[in-house]
């Protein structure tokens, strides 16, 4: 069993439970007094960086809003993102457009909305945007391995070789666009913070191999996220990462530290969230079967794609919790009719022997990555709700 105390407060957890009271399930719960507390905690471990919320973790407008009304930038990935986060009122010069993989006309809507800031990694998309946005401030990924140590890897996909990160800001340059910086991600869910290190170590040698021989001068550091939420398998607390990443930094930079711009996501949000679903369905794949399968009416599909290949490990906890209460290992899986859809197999949750339908399961620490990575209605499914408390 999970001890919920672990994630949540009883005085939380309360109100947790008055506010949900006869909502419909599946559902999200947010906090938005925990995402103020998360966010003025790491304003205050990283004083000397900007903080670009990562909007895709969770678009809601409340979080966005209430964000906004303390000074966040945001980091950007698409139109319907850029036009929600103005639409709110957000001014562009608080905005970074920090996709790689984009269209021009997506470049062009972007700089005629007043963007000036672009992450690229790539020689075709740079055209493009010197193209569709003259003198526009670049900012290109770097590659940074980290499949190993993040729960969920962004390797390989994002980011060039530092050679090309190189002759890319050389490009800029050329093109008549503004060599702004280096960006790098080490990983969501990221537990070995000495990947900062590696990647600081890297960004270094560009900031002074362009200084030395192409007279570039860099001006800002990218971080990305990476940053922990509360999941089962421990992490170090935040204040360690805030420590050990200024230290890296001022080894390779001294006192005079670029700008320094962090992307949070999952550790701005990620503990401010509860799904609550329901258990639709018990039962045994034959008559001496050790483990019962549980079947949820939430899934991968509808809030929980963060189960693929179980690397996201969330703490659960029932309706039917209580001490003493007999337990056994459980297969959770989700609604719908694809065989894809089984959220634990290998890893083996406990749950209460006398768990039956209509009991609720709440995964605590969902505030990220759950609304926004939902279908939009795959097998009749509803995309999941959420509420904000």
């Amino acid at each position: 069993m999970v001890n919920r105390g672990d994630y949540i407060s009883d005085s939380e957890w309360q109100r947790f439970q008055d506010f949900s009271k006869d909502r419909e399930t599946p559902c999200i719960i947010m906090n938005l007094q925990t995402i103020r507390e998360n966010y003025q905690r790491l304003r205050g471990l990283f004083p000397y960086s900007e903080i670009y919320y990562a909007v895709k973790a969770n678009p809601d407008p409340e979080i966005i809003s209430m964000l906004a009304e303390m000074d966040s930038c945001f980091d950007i990935a698409s139109r319907p993102e850029l036009d929600k986060v103005l639409a709110l009122g957000v001014i562009p010069e608080r905005i970074s457009y920090g996709n790689t993989i984009k269209k021009a006309r997506d470049i062009a809507y972007f700089y005629e909305k007043g963007v000036r800031m672009f992450a690229t990694d790539s020689k075709e998309d740079l055209k493009n945007i010197a193209s569709a946005a003259p003198g526009a401030k670049i900012y290109v990924r770097i590659l940074v391995e980290n499949s190993v140590t993040a729960d969920w890897p962004l390797s390989r996909k994002f980011g060039c070789h530092p050679d090309m990160a190189y002759d890319l800001l050389i490009l800029a340059r050329d093109l008549g666009l503004v060599p702004y910086g280096i960006s790098f991600h080490v990983g969501s869910q990221q537990r070995d913070i000495g990947q900062w290190d590696d990647a600081i170590a890297k960004t270094k040698y560009l900031f002074s191999s362009l200084e030395e021989d192409e007279g570039i001068r860099l001006s800002m550091i990218n971080m990305g996220g990476g940053f922990p939420a509360s999941y089962t398998t421990p992490t170090n607390d935040l204040s360690e990462y805030a420590t050990e990443i200024r230290r890296y930094l001022e080894d390779d930079f001294g006192d005079d530290l670029p700008k320094i711009i962090l992307e949070p996501g999952r550790s701005l949000v990620g503990n401010a969230g509860i799904l609550m679903t329901e258990v639709v369905l018990v039962s045994r794949k034959n008559n001496t079967a050790l483990n019962r399968w549980v079947y949820l009416d939430a899934g991968k599909f509808n809030g929980l794609i963060e189960t693929l290949d179980e690397s996201i490990k969330y703490p659960i906890v029932t309706s039917k919790d209580a001490p003493g209460v007999k337990e056994a290992e459980v297969i959770l899986a989700g609604p719908t009719c694809d065989s894809m859809d089984i959220l634990y197999e290998d890893y083996k949750y406990r749950l209460p022997v006398d768990l039956k339908v209509g009991d609720k399961l709440y995964f605590l620490s969902t505030g990220a990555y759950t609304a926004s990575y939902a279908s939009v209605g795959f097998n009749g499914f509803l995309p999941i709700k959420t509420h904000i408390m």
